[in-house]
């Protein structure tokens, strides 16, 4: 059976290539990724795929047709790092205009039948606007009808609120309609921290424990889990100074800094730092921060601590036997950046349904 052929760029640590590797009528041929670290913990986990790991604006047209040879590349996947829209300013615009344009380079290389560009929703309102218009104009420069929705992860079984801007492109007529939820009021219940950790063992500041607590007693845990295949690993909370330890220990469920006694509350930080999760709702989106109480609402709550590696990357939907590769700060940000792999399963399979409606 012949099988529709996909590029990952900007791939990360490959989890929109995750829900095409997983089906089998997709085969992933090329993946580009600037950072080394990041590049390696790709290719351990797609080792078939060929992996170019430069600067995509290095990225030549030769470079390409001798990786990709005969095949005919049906979809582009990938969306330039995020990070650059936090920030504002005429040179940075230029910037990330220029990831854009690298993309619409590459693009008019392969000439894919599809693309999916995947981007924080901050882009959405980036320069009044104006960027996003801009975007949009550059991919239908190059024939592509253009359909784009704000999907968030949470819908898809992914114990976390993320939303993410998806912007499809197709050639000719486009057809492809977005998943619809699987989660939520209506449906299969949101998943939340106790469902996707529960199974995990308690940890201290400091401690390491790398034993299954329980049984993998719901749906999302048999998957992150394969059904009892896999070791646990990665699960180390980072140790702390007394101090803060006392801030963690002091806070309920889904309490935050300006909820403790003046005497031991931090004077700096905005209101959700120094903030614990709730134990029964899904997690905040996570970034690559995700093990440090004072920026973000990352606290574990059942055990008064800052998250290890493997929590966050099951709160980004990553199965427990998925590496990650580098220093403890570079694994939390190929976690902190990825798509959730439960989503791009949904995108995949929206993506398959929509090219075989073309055959």
């Amino acid at each position: 059976m012949s099988k529709y052929k996909i590029v990952d760029l900007f791939a990360g640590v490959g989890g929109l290539s995750y829900g095409f590797s997983k089906l089998k009528d997709f085969e992933i041929i090329m993946a580009n990724e600037i950072e080394q670290d990041i590049a390696k913990a790709y290719s351990l986990n797609h080792p078939n795929v060929n992996m170019i790991n430069c600067d995509i604006s290095k990225l030549t047209k030769d470079m390409i047709k001798e990786t990709i040879k005969d095949n005919i590349i049906d979809v582009v996947v990938g969306g330039p790092p995020c990070q650059s829209y936090s920030t504002l300013g005429k040179r940075q615009m230029d910037d990330r205009a220029n990831l854009f344009k690298q993309y619409k380079r590459v693009l008019n290389i392969i000439k894919p039948k599809a693309f999916v560009f995947e981007n924080v929703t901050g882009i959405l309102s980036m320069d009044k606007g104006n960027l996003f218009k801009n975007v949009q104009k550059e991919f239908e420069e190059l024939g592509y009808q253009l359909k784009h929705k704000i999907l968030n992860a949470v819908d898809y079984g992914v114990p976390q609120q993320r939303e993410r801007v998806i912007l499809v492109g197709f050639l000719n007529n486009n057809n492809f309609e977005y998943p619809s939820p699987t989660h939520g009021e209506g449906l299969t219940p949101y998943l939340t921290l106790k469902d996707a950790l529960g199974d995990l063992p308690v940890l201290d500041s400091g401690q390491t424990n790398n034993e299954y607590a329980t049984q993998a007693n719901n749906d999302f845990l048999k998957f992150v889990r394969m059904n009892g295949t896999t070791v646990l690993d990665e699960h180390s909370s980072p140790k702390n100074g007394e101090h803060l330890i006392k801030i963690m220990q002091t806070l309920k469920d889904g309490q935050s800094k300006d909820d403790l006694p003046e005497e031991i509350r931090p004077k700096s930080g905005y209101g959700n730092t120094y903030a614990k999760l709730w134990w029964n709702r899904p997690s905040t989106t996570i970034t690559r921060n995700f093990a440090c109480p004072s920026s973000s609402r990352c606290i574990h709550p059942r055990d008064s601590r800052a998250m290890s590696i493997r929590e966050g990357a099951r709160l980004q939907s990553f199965p427990d036997n998925y590496k990650f590769y580098g220093s403890d700060g570079m694994k939390r940000l190929e976690i902190g950046n990825a798509v959730p792999p439960l989503l791009s399963i949904e995108i995949a399979k929206a993506m398959l349904k929509a090219l075989d409606e073309r055959k």
